[in-house]
């Protein structure tokens, strides 16, 4: 796969969720409830996919030394991340968004969202550490084959992390954190795509 393609790739997911994050509800009431859910639905299999940034990279068979060892890290942050952001989304969206828009009139809508915000909260922030990482047990597998190269985009991509913990991606925070992820992604898959390091007579490392 070409270096532009990578890039395309790799940033689709995170420009996707950007987009989302400028049109999402500013918060939850009756009046927002029904896009609030509606929007939790479409973004289901969008956060998940923010994880292709850190696949197309690691896209080889792990070998058996500590680069390998990291990839399988890497790949199972990954999947924690994807499974329980989606729980995030799962509960505080579209759980959360259909319980004000069915709630009684006369109800008080705290109680109603609380519980969700809570719980949809302590699993993001569990699949946002998972994906903070798999961020750098990426680095740690492919340094040894890219070197220096993958230190610029993994910078972007710890400092998106962080902020992610606590922004999801409403704007402007979240938004930004999003734009973050789309250039570490892009920054990482760059400087993979480039020749990889050499030692001894042009065999790679």
């Amino acid at each position: 796969m070409s270096t532009i393609r990578s890039i395309a790739l790799v940033t689709a997911a995170p420009l996707l969720l950007a987009a989302a994050g400028i049109a999402h509800p500013h918060g939850l009431s009756r009046s927002t409830a029904a896009d609030w859910a509606q929007l939790h639905i479409a973004l289901l299999p969008l956060f998940p996919l923010l994880t292709v940034g850190l696949l197309v990279p690691l896209w080889r068979r792990p070998r058996p030394d500590l680069a390998g060892a990291a990839t399988v890290l890497a790949w199972l942050g990954a999947f924690t991340y994807a499974s329980f952001y989606t729980g995030l989304d799962a509960v505080a969206g579209i759980a959360a968004g259909t319980a004000v828009e069915h709630a009684a009139g006369t109800a008080s809508l705290g109680p109603i969202k609380r519980p969700l915000y809570d719980t949809g909260e302590a699993l993001g922030q569990a699949g946002a550490y998972a994906l903070i990482g798999a961020v750098a047990a990426t680095a740690v597998a492919l340094f040894p084959r890219h070197g220096v190269r993958v230190l610029p985009g993994t910078a972007v991509l710890l400092v998106a992390g962080w902020f992610f913990v606590d922004s999801h991606i409403f704007w402007p925070r979240g938004v930004w954190t999003m734009l973050g992820f789309a250039l570490g992604f892009a920054l990482l898959a760059w400087g993979t795509g480039r020749s990889t390091l050499t030692t001894g007579a042009g065999r790679p490392a």
